[in-house]
């Protein structure tokens, strides 16, 4: 990799707190000035105040984050030796952790390659690029990501893009999503002069025509269609495997002791608790999406299970139905809450609480007398404590005793970095016993 003469950046007396606590990032605001010329996306030097190194990183004088630190290192080269390192630690950390078939390969900061992720969806990876220094090694990395899996036998047969998010704007880079690579199936592959385009066949063949977007996968013994073209992010949420099979094994177990499960599952997405709960044996669940879209393939992915008898759908706003079933005084065995993120910054917390808030004492009379309820965050910014706070809030209001059964967090793929405030440790979920107040 080509470097240019290096850049050096100098923090101001007093700043640097998030790296100098592990963090990743440095803020447009705790640059005390520039020494050289630095195009965006280039790799600088950054010393504190008095001289002292504290790495390299990306530079982009366009973003707030101005610098993404890729190395604490003071004479560490940001090369392709380094990028295959990172690279191997990641894969081989997923190895270690988690079932590897469909799983998150790189997160970003919480693998030191900031602003990437690449998710596995079987033999299709799909990666997102949101940061412009770590956009211009892309082709690199995912070079390498292909080598390493090549040689542990893992077949991968396309990469495509989910570059869509609005935050890329803010990097000077254009949203984009799109077919990156195919293997034709005549041995080509990336040594035979491999390119970022999106007419990837040597044969000129455009890929997309030939590439379909929508792919099954197995989890928890689970099949879903998986749409990395127009599904949310990368198209579909991993970061759930472990928390969707601990319901299941719940239900499972009170069929397992004579009871009756009748299960609700709010904010359902392509329904993946629900059918956790169905394949766990629940006599009867309700999905309930406000998109048509999550919920046809919430119905698809209930067929393609066998569970279209006991596992439903249904189209609805829940923040106007859920008042509505307390009003007629529906109960639940199960009630599970799996919202959006409320607020993707610190300015609407207030507002994201009381959100919480509402939604949690509806869940929780809408949950029989020793009846069970799940509910979770995965907005970074709802932090432990505040959740935490809102809940016992939500179970005073609601007139509830809460007998806490399990807490977990995101999957082993997504993995926390204890460091810094880079959004590694952003989903909390809880399970609890609903009591009626004594």
């Amino acid at each position: 990799m080509e470097q240019k003469k290096e850049v050096t950046i100098i923090l101001k007396k007093g700043e640097g707190r998030t790296i100098k606590a592990g963090g990743a990032w440095i803020y447009d605001n705790e640059i005390d000035r520039v020494e050289g010329d630095a195009a965006p996306g280039d790799i600088v030097r950054v010393l504190d105040f008095d001289d002292y190194p504290m790495g390299r990183g990306f530079y982009n004088p366009q973003s707030k984050i101005t610098v993404r630190m890729m190395t604490r290192e003071p004479d560490q080269v940001v090369d392709d030796a380094l990028l295959m390192r990172r690279v191997q630690a990641a894969w081989n950390y997923r190895k270690a952790v988690i079932d590897t078939s469909s799983c998150r390969l790189i997160f970003g900061e919480a693998d030191f390659l900031p602003g990437l992720v690449v998710d596995k969806y079987e033999d299709v990876l799909v990666v997102e690029s949101l940061a412009l220094g770590i956009d211009r090694l892309k082709p690199t990395i995912l070079r390498f990501l292909w080598e390493v899996l090549e040689k542990d036998g893992v077949k991968i047969r396309a990469i495509f893009e989910r570059s869509d998010a609005k935050i890329r704007l803010k990097e000077g880079l254009p949203r984009t999503k799109g077919l990156l690579w195919m293997t034709p199936g005549d041995g080509h592959d990336f040594a035979d002069g491999w390119q970022m385009t999106r007419c990837v066949a040597d044969d000129g063949r455009k890929a997309g025509a030939v590439f379909a977007p929508r792919l099954e996968i197995v989890e928890n013994g689970v099949h879903y269609i998986v749409d990395v073209e127009n599904g949310q992010k990368t198209g579909f949420f991993l970061d759930q495997k472990g928390n969707r099979m601990a319901m299941q094994s719940l239900v499972r177990r009170m069929k397992a002791a004579g009871e009756t499960v009748r299960v609700l599952d709010c904010f359902t997405h392509t329904g993946s608790f629900a059918l956790n709960c169905g394949l766990g044996g629940a006599d009867s669940v309700l999905g309930l999406d406000i998109s048509e879209l999550a919920v046809a393939q919430a119905s698809e992915n209930a067929a393609l299970n066998g569970l279209s008898d006991r596992v439903t759908f249904q189209e609805a706003d829940v923040l106007d139905l859920l008042p509505k079933l307390v009003e007629q005084g529906e109960k639940y065995d199960v009630v599970i809450l799996d919202p959006p993120a409320f607020t993707k910054n610190r300015d609407k917390i207030k507002q994201a609480m009381k959100g919480y808030r509402e939604i949690n004492i509806r869940g929780m009379k809408l949950t029989r007398h020793e009846g069970y309820f799940a509910t979770c965050s995965c907005s970074h910014f709802m932090d432990y404590e505040t959740f935490t706070t809102v809940i016992a809030q939500a179970a005073r209001a609601a007139h509830v005793r809460l007998r806490q059964i399990e807490y977990r967090t995101q999957a082993a793929d997504h993995p926390i970095l204890w460091a810094g405030d880079e959004a590694s440790y952003y989903l909390k979920f809880y399970i609890f016993q609903v009591l009626e107040e004594r």
